[in-house]
């Protein structure tokens, strides 16, 4: 598995725990900004990102800003992601369960470092549960590509 992961401004804390969190798990993964503490567009680094995701250069992708919402709206609008706003462990678990997501998106100030590790470290690590939850996936994907 290698694991890109971005934020804007309002997601570096966040990001940086992550990152920590990947190093002790081994999980290679590239990150792609920000370097900054000055307001910055986040569609300027979550598209990027889940392009990346999408064409497959990258299994999964973390994105981090203020709320987790604009991060996830955009990288949504990417043909072939499925990012799930996240802010517990429990939807976390079900997002990769049910639905496949391969896009996780979390706000900075919404929940905190400690919480954002223990959501990552789980979203990583499930594995999606295929059967009836597959269907349904494909369900979305028909749609998408019908629709696109």
């Amino acid at each position: 598995m290698k694991v890109a992961i971005t934020s804007d401004h309002g997601g570096m804390v966040i990001r940086e725990e992550i990152k920590k969190l990947m190093d002790e798990l081994d999980i290679p993964y590239d990150d792609f900004g920000c370097g900054c503490q000055t307001s910055v567009d986040y569609p300027d680094y979550a598209l990027p990102v889940a392009e990346k995701v999408a064409n497959g250069e990258y299994d999964k992708g973390i994105l981090i800003c203020g709320t987790g919402i604009g991060m996830s709206i955009a990288a949504n609008k990417v043909k072939g992601v499925r990012c799930a706003l996240v802010h517990d462990v429990y939807s976390a678990k079900l997002t990769r369960q049910h639905n496949d997501s391969n896009m996780l998106a979390m706000g900075e100030r919404v929940i905190g470092p400690g919480l954002a590790r223990e959501i990552a470290q789980v979203w990583l690590t499930e594995e999606f549960e295929d059967g009836r939850h597959a269907n349904r996936i494909g369900k979305i994907s028909e749609y998408e590509n019908k629709n696109g």
